[in-house]
């Protein structure tokens, strides 16, 4: 069970909120001042730490500055009125992991306290690890050309636009800039724009003031001041609604934002870089993107190569995986056999780096001994080692071999055009409903 620690001086907030975690599967213990926190950390060891900013002996930043120091990989969310969001952004970039306004929405801070506990679980490297935010570095040619490219644009002022399938690791590629930049010390800030409805994204990048649209309790920073002086990583940028990129341009060009309901413009600094698992080309020819907001995005293009293209690559993800898995499991599996091996660089892996990552971690989960076996992985995955070796078998089964070759064009068409099912209905002459029946007939997974 994971453990929060709550620091306010108000002792019935901090029972009210101690309870509702409670009741929601955390274990909680409380401190009403600064040097309570410190001398709790000190003690026991916390998967979280809930604070208020304006504490009876310490300031929030301080104490902020004190946890990062003694526990840095331990999150720590802000809790501040209203007139602290100035302090709030403050903290952000000095390692806080997020901050939310008064008065608390319980069923915020609970979604906080779970992306927290992810990311700690999941983003957190440290030197012994192999978990958290690590670039592997393939041997394959197109794995050497993208980190080449990284090499080249980092260092630049440049906007990248990263292409490539969803699960190929471009928000890892994005991250692989900003750490190799100027700007490596300032804050890293990645939205997903494809989570976002019209409504919330207008918000959620240039914030807005109390008051300005129904449930707009507080005034709220939005990411491009979290991100100031730093980068800002927009994933699927083509989700974006019209009026939303208009806004988006101008806050590239002119270097202001103007939250929503306010008047006055707020000067930011940030280095802007996107992704899209679409072809915004196709987009802007649609006018669904804007022509002049693409090139702006687009001073420095790079497409992320999809896994069946990376060759020998396979292996090391794969062996990354098992030891990232044997960490978090507490197993100790040594390795894969051989015909596991031939299974994964035959199969044609539509998720990508994160599909490979999920096969490998449960198959870790499943053995027992200390190789994983054919017996660990998948049926679907495994339709494809099983599905040519009939073929082989029975070189004169023509419905055999009939199957095997319209599968083939199946994964050829949905790779084609990136797993989209109507693109691939469209290129195949069939209707999505016949493509989803043969997905299923043929076991494969997009």
């Amino acid at each position: 069970m994971s453990k929060i620690l709550i620091v306010d001086d108000d002792p019935a907030f901090c029972l009210m909120l101690s309870t509702f975690l409670n009741k929601n599967g955390f274990e909680t213990n409380r401190a009403l001042s600064g040097k309570e926190c410190l001398s709790a950390v000190k003690k026991e060891s916390y998967q979280l730490v809930l604070t208020d900013l304006r504490l009876p002996d310490l300031n929030g930043i301080d104490l902020l500055k004190e946890l990062k120091q003694g526990n840095p990989d331990t999150p720590v969310v802000l809790m501040t009125g209203y007139g602290d969001i100035k302090t709030a952004v403050q903290a952000i970039k000095l390692g806080a992991f997020e901050y939310v306004t008064k008065p608390i929405n319980p069923d915020e801070i609970l979604l906080i306290a779970k992306n927290a506990l992810k990311d700690l679980n999941g983003h957190h490297p440290t030197q012994s690890k192999p978990t958290g935010f690590t670039y592997i570095k393939g041997s394959n040619v197109n794995s050497l050309k993208l980190e080449e490219y990284i090499k080249l644009v980092a260092p630049t002022t440049m906007s990248v636009l990263i292409t490539g399938e969803s699960g190929t690791g471009k928000e890892y590629v994005a991250r692989m800039i900003h750490q190799m930049s100027d700007r490596k010390d300032q804050p890293f800030v990645a939205l997903d724009c494809g989570a976002l409805s019209n409504e919330l994204a207008a918000s959620e990048l240039f914030g807005h003031i109390k008051g300005s649209f129904t449930g707009a309790i507080n005034d709220k920073a939005g990411q491009f001041q979290l991100a100031n002086h730093g980068t800002l990583f927009l994933d699927e940028i083509g989700n974006l609604s019209y009026e939303v990129q208009i806004k988006l341009l101008r806050a590239i060009q002119e270097r202001k934002i103007k939250k929503i309901g306010g008047r006055d413009d707020v000067p930011v600094d940030v280095r802007i870089i996107t992704a899209s698992n679409e072809d915004l080309k196709d987009k802007v020819k649609g006018k669904g993107f804007r022509e002049d907001l693409y090139h702006r995005l687009n001073e420095f293009a790079m497409d992320v190569p999809p896994l069946r293209a990376r060759g020998k690559d396979i292996d090391t993800f794969a062996d990354y995986f098992l030891q990232s898995s044997n960490e978090e499991l507490g197993r100790k599996v040594q390795g894969f056999n051989t015909e596991v091996l031939g299974v994964f660089h035959d199969y044609g892996w539509p998720g990508n780096i994160r599909e490979l990552k999920n096969v490998v971690k449960r198959a870790v989960l499943l053995c027992t001994g200390t190789s994983i076996e054919e017996e660990h992985i998948p049926a679907e995955i495994l339709f494809v080692r099983n599905a040519s070796d009939q073929v082989t078998r029975d070189s004169n089964d023509l419905k055999t071999q009939t199957e095997a070759q319209e599968r083939e064009i199946i994964v050829g068409a949905l790779e084609k055009t990136r797993y989209n099912k109507s693109k691939a209905a469209q290129l195949l002459k069939i209707d999505r409903k016949t493509l989803y029946n043969k997905m299923r007939q043929y076991g494969i997974v997009g």
